[in-house]
């Protein structure tokens, strides 16, 4: 019988000040769950995130967070290494994968990371 390998995959989704990086809109909150072997594990990482900007009012429309709820939340720079080993190695599930790894993307180059999200993914 063959060796079975593990396959971890993580289920991600964010929440942004905008729909658009062009105009410098941030992530404001990362949700994920880890599954393996399609499983869940019970590991999750979660995070608020203050954008050092304004939210966009349609944005809130569509997820409820408030410029407000975020002012005392830590910046993208103070949780990247925490999310990056979360997810590092996983293969990510994600929605519109496009846009919220371009979102990520935007983070990690806003703090000089030369490597990105497919880079660290699997």
């Amino acid at each position: 019988m063959a060796e079975q390998t593990s396959q971890r995959q993580i289920v991600l989704d964010t929440e942004t000040t905008g729909l658009s990086t062009a105009d410098d809109h941030r992530i404001i909150e990362i949700g994920c769950v880890e599954l393996v072997n399609r499983r869940l594990t019970g590991e999750t990482f979660h995070q608020y995130i203050n954008p050092q900007r304004e939210i966009d009012a349609g944005a809130i429309e569509v997820h409820g967070i408030t410029n407000e709820s975020l002012a005392d939340k830590p910046l993208f720079a103070d949780i990247a290494a925490d999310f990056l080993r979360f997810i590092e190695g996983a293969e990510l599930i994600i929605h519109n994968a496009a846009f919220d790894v371009g979102f990520l993307n935007h983070e990690l180059t806003k703090l000089g990371h030369t490597a990105k999200i497919d880079d660290i993914c699997s």
